[in-house]
């Protein structure tokens, strides 16, 4: 798990090079982990399907815009685990809608560990209507709309979990295909994305879980982006912390676990970049239920 960990790192530092652009982001990855790791699919067990809506710089004109849906499941007892991620994701003139498979294929790995390797096949469609931006250029190619262009989608990732702590790396796209950039407003290449996820779980006392994760993101060209987040479960039934994401923001966390399969959660982001000037923050609204399949957990899992 070492060397694992020395290669993860190294592949996200000379990952920077040449582009700024960020696939959709969420302060409540950490309970959406399938949507940065196809690895992720069916690791919980059972079945689970979730529901994300976030909203960004909330008063700004053009600002991000996301929905989120998943489903996700083991198959039997195979090691196998599929899922399906659904995202419609609005940012100024463009309009982007993925659909994407995730596949995985879990290996145990001594007593308690359990390494899964994913894959994700798709493909979104990107719209972009110029009149609803401010660009201007004399170029046709930036001033004619772009309608319903397919662009595929091959993605990987590895995920090691065990009963206390996961740490994962994944690539959403190896494809280079053509994306919206806000900072130039025009079409741009996409890039290599690289996500690392950690978390580890500590039982503080009989009713109190303490767990601390962090996502590092890394893209062509573009500095990393890093967030930390520090929840606390209590009871097994409330959840509240904080999150900080470097250069960008800090945000607070709560969640409620409504009964044994229905869990809802909310997450406030408050600017901390020059982009505090114009917007009022970031609203983000988690629903997830979950089908178990011997019945309800006794615990249920904080990650």
């Amino acid at each position: 798990m070492r060397n694992f960990l020395k290669l993860s790192l190294l592949l996200l530092f000379i990952s920077v090079e040449g582009f700024s652009q960020q696939d959709p982001q969420y302060t409540q990855y950490m309970y959406n982990t399938m949507s940065v790791n196809p690895a992720y699919a069916g690791s919980r067990g059972h079945t689970t399907i979730t529901a994300l809506g976030r909203t960004q710089w909330v008063g700004f004109d053009g600002a991000p815009d996301t929905q989120t849906l998943s489903y996700d499941t083991p198959l039997g007892f195979s090691g196998v685990g599929l899922g399906i991620n659904l995202v419609n994701d609005k940012l100024g003139p463009s309009h982007e809608t993925y659909l994407d498979a995730n596949v995985s294929y879990t290996i145990r790995t001594g007593e308690d560990g359990n390494l899964a390797l994913g894959l994700k096949l798709g493909g979104r469609l990107l719209n972009v209507d110029w009149s609803r931006g401010t660009f201007q250029s004399p170029e046709p190619r930036f001033n004619t709309n772009i309608n319903n262009k397919f662009l595929p989608t091959l993605g990987a990732g590895v995920y090691f979990h065990k009963p206390k702590w996961y740490v994962g790396l994944a690539v959403p796209n190896f494809i280079r295909t053509d994306h919206y950039d806000d900072n130039i407003e025009s079409i741009a290449v996409e890039r290599l994305h690289f996500f690392l996820i950690t978390g580890y779980v500590f039982d503080l006392s009989d009713d109190i879980k303490f767990k601390p994760a962090a996502l590092l993101k890394g893209v062509q060209g573009a500095p990393l982006s890093l967030d930390i987040s520090a929840n606390f479960l209590f009871n097994e039934k409330f959840r509240a912390g904080l999150a900080w994401r470097w250069d960008d923001s800090i945000s607070a966390l709560l969640g409620f676990q409504v009964s044994d399969g229905l869990n809802i959660g909310y997450a406030y982001d408050l600017t901390t970049s020059n982009y505090s000037n114009y917007n009022s923050g970031t609203h983000e609204v988690m629903l997830r239920y979950e089908i178990f399949r011997e019945g309800p957990v006794k615990s249920p899992r904080f990650f």
